[in-house]
């Protein structure tokens, strides 16, 4: 469902590592259809690790990953796919 064309906001670009992005899409890749259009993550800082919380609603999916950061970040995202193309924004751009 996610295998088109792929954007992600200015927002995202000046504000999430890239590893971080390619880590979000990686993490829709892996899913199996049935799938959401709309994916949700959730950084927060853990100690000196990223906390990254990957969910959707329909069907419900939630699960939760740690990664070694140096910088960890407070963020809310979206990954939409409007079937023309998926884009990474930032909740706060929606």
């Amino acid at each position: 469902m996610f295998n088109n064309n792929r954007f992600l906001t200015c927002g995202v670009d000046s504000t999430i590592p890239l590893e971080l992005q390619l880590f979000m899409w990686n993490c829709v890749d892996q899913l199996s259809e049935p799938m959401d259009y709309l994916q949700v993550f959730d950084l927060k800082p853990a100690g000196c690790m990223q906390s990254i919380t990957h969910s959707s609603e329909e069907p419900a999916y939630r699960k939760s990953y740690l990664l070694q950061s140096d910088n960890p970040i407070t963020e809310k995202l979206y990954i939409i796919n409007d079937g023309d193309y998926s884009t990474m924004l930032l909740a706060s751009e929606y």
